[in-house]
């Protein structure tokens, strides 16, 4: 009998992607998804979908009565965007997390496993941040993820856990609509579209892009080792990139593209980089597409 993996998400950009590399390795997925930001035309064919929104406790009745492994992908996914509407930045990234911990525990699952985010380190002070380092949020969004480790945390002993503090991931099937989420995605989306990009913030922001094919990898893995239970992991290819050096890219990838500042938003980033040694030792994975093989990528799918 096939496992069976609930993915929550699954008509997301990542979450769609997930579910392939699980369908593909001969899992029974199931996916959820209340598509509020994901599209249904998404979702890998031959997998059974519920559509309902994870912070309503009700959907819990719904989801299957046994269940092997919970993959959260679902939430919420700005910083930006977290700040129109805290409540429902809370009910999509925490409360739909504690309700699939009391699904998980119910059903008996062997693991949950997160999509965190850098976003709950805040600013830095430094070059780099590790796990061990302290989470000091400046967004909603940082917080709901935050608030959410902590009671993956506390309920490790009923529901093992591992949570994926995921870098800026982009590649073929990112939303090219929403500009206001994924900044590898906005630039592309306006740099093709009339070959202007407005940037809100500073050329000197630094950020780590990792390809969508790496992200997935990571997912895949941390359903396999227990080497990595219980634990918070950067999940990034550990490489600083600023802003002034993705432009140059994209400009010479699409030649004659100009830009304009603006006022960053709130709750941005200035620098956000992680050391990603635990999952390089955790996980195995030791190689990275660059941000420039994987921005050619990217735009050839286009």
């Amino acid at each position: 009998m096939k496992k069976l993996v609930l993915i929550t998400g699954v008509a997301g950009f990542i979450g769609s992607k997930v579910a392939n590399r699980f369908a593909t390795e001969g899992f029974q997925v199931v996916g959820v998804d209340d598509l509020s930001n994901g599209k249904l035309e998404n979702i890998p064919k031959g997998i059974d979908f519920i559509k309902r929104d994870l912070s309503e406790k009700k959907t819990i009745n719904l989801l299957p009565r046994k269940c092997d492994q919970i993959l959260h992908l679902a939430g919420q996914s700005s910083g930006e965007i977290s700040f129109d509407d805290p409540k429902n930045d809370l009910d999509k990234n925490t409360v739909s997390t504690l309700n699939l911990i009391n699904y998980g525990i119910k059903r008996n699952a062997k693991r949950i496993i997160y999509s965190s985010s850098m976003s709950v380190y805040g600013n830095l002070s430094k070059a780099k941040v590790s796990e061990k380092d302290r989470c000091s949020p400046i967004s909603c969004y940082g917080v709901s993820k935050m608030m959410s480790e902590k009671y993956l945390y506390i309920f490790r002993k009923y529901l093992p856990f591992v949570a994926l503090r995921m870098s800026n991931v982009y590649g073929p099937g990112q939303d090219m609509s929403n500009l206001r989420q994924g900044m590898v995605s906005i630039y592309l989306a306006q740099a093709l579209k009339n070959k202007k990009i407005l940037i809100k913030g500073s050329l000197e922001r630094v950020r780590d892009f990792i390809y969508i094919d790496d992200v997935v990898e990571c997912w895949f893995r941390a359903s396999k080792f227990n080497s990595c239970l219980n634990l918070c992991m950067n999940i990034g290819t550990g490489v600083p990139t600023k802003v002034k050096k993705l432009i140059a890219i994209i400009k010479k990838k699409i030649p004659g593209t100009k830009y304009h500042l603006s006022k960053s938003t709130k709750g941005d980033q200035n620098f956000i980089v992680g050391y990603n040694d635990l999952l390089r030792s955790k996980l195995g994975i030791k190689k990275f597409l660059t941000v420039e093989k994987g921005l050619e990528s990217f735009i050839s799918s286009l």
